[in-house]
């Protein structure tokens, strides 16, 4: 190989691992993102389901007045 053909290659190399390193950055990003969502989703889940147990037992209690 010349040595123009070595640097291209090298210069190559070079670019692909910088590509890499910006990949590996950006994965870890994005599984932070993940996580931050998952989280969010997961109190989302339970606010939904303590305000679904208020609303059935404001129901429960409309039911009892009404037989009343």
């Amino acid at each position: 190989m010349e040595q123009s053909e070595l640097q291209a290659l090298a210069d190559k190399l070079d670019r692909l691992i910088e590509r890499c390193k910006k990949l590996e950055q950006d994965n870890v990003a994005m599984r932070e993102l993940q996580d931050d969502w998952q989280r969010e989703r997961a109190q989302l889940i339970q606010k939904n389901d303590l305000a679904k147990n208020k609303i059935e037992a404001m129901i429960g209690r409309l039911r009892a007045l009404e037989q009343h």
